[in-house]
């Protein structure tokens, strides 16, 4: 159960936070500014950051006009910049920071780590199935996940991912011939996640616009979290990455700043603490 607070004084926080808290005994959401909520947190408290902003393509989220989501590009980097300074600030030694955007804008993100001297680790290509192709382009075909940790990972395992089957016969769509004995126990998860589509359908959503699959982030967790370390999501949304944080007994503090958010978080969070209790 949620206690609705208007300040808190847990341990990631510099001092007193004020604004709407929702605490939980494992984290907090709050509503507030992305930046704002970095610059509230204590440097080097995180295990995991984990950015999935706005795509500054016009599109609408809650009450936020589409013209808030398409704003001079100058000024979005501008931005990010500063988030993506800051989110490396509150990162551990060996924490890990991973960045969710189309392709034009991350090739920007991962130049900004590369300046601040931040490890690249992988370009994850996340495909995107139902696009189309524009104007003198190829058919873009993938989302870009960066990937990103501060010095040496301090915690690192490789995921095991179960074998292509056939979901007609149920037979394994690969021959893998005489290296079948290597796959038994699934495949080592690849820089390529081509199982994963983005979650559109109404019946599945938690909201009106698109949201990040809990697919993916739960792969970040078994890639790089730690039982009883930090998550920090400043852009949670519908709060996919904080409900992998719990399933995988992570701490976490995330932030929209949608407020009507806050209660879809809640509910989800709600959820997955009764169905793992």
């Amino acid at each position: 159960m949620k206690k609705v607070l208007a300040k808190s004084r847990r341990k990631w926080w510099k001092g007193e936070y004020k604004g709407t808290i929702y605490r939980y005994p494992d984290g907090e959401i709050v509503c507030d500014d992305a930046l704002h909520l970095l610059n509230e947190i204590q440097d080097e408290c995180a295990d995991v950051v984990f950015l999935d902003p706005p795509f500054n393509l016009g599109k609408e989220y809650g009450k936020r006009s589409k013209k808030e989501d398409n704003i001079e590009e100058f000024k979005y980097i501008e931005y990010m910049t500063k988030v993506l300074k800051r989110g490396i600030q509150i990162l551990k030694p060996g924490g890990a920071l991973y960045v969710y955007h189309i392709p034009r804008f991350a090739i920007k993100v991962g130049n900004i780590l590369n300046e601040q001297g931040m490890i690249f680790r992988h370009w994850i290509a996340i495909g995107m199935k139902n696009s189309f192709a524009r104007g003198n382009y190829l058919h873009p075909a993938h989302y870009a996940l960066l990937y990103y940790t501060k010095g040496i990972p301090a915690n690192f395992t490789r995921p095991k991912i179960p074998v292509a089957k056939c979901k007609y016969c149920g037979k394994e769509i690969k021959d893998y011939g005489g290296y079948k004995k290597y796959v038994l126990n699934g495949l080592n998860l690849s820089d390529f996640w081509e199982d994963i589509s983005p979650v559109r359908h109404k019946k599945f959503k938690h909201r009106q616009g698109n949201e990040l699959s809990i697919k993916i982030v739960s792969r970040v967790m078994d890639i790089s979290g730690v039982k009883g370390g930090l998550v920090v999501d400043p852009f949670a949304g519908t709060g996919s990455a904080l409900v992998a944080a719990r399933i995988c007994n992570m701490r976490f503090v995330g932030g929209d700043i949608e407020e009507e958010f806050m209660d879809v978080m809640d509910a989800r969070l709600s959820k997955t603490f009764q169905a793992i209790s």
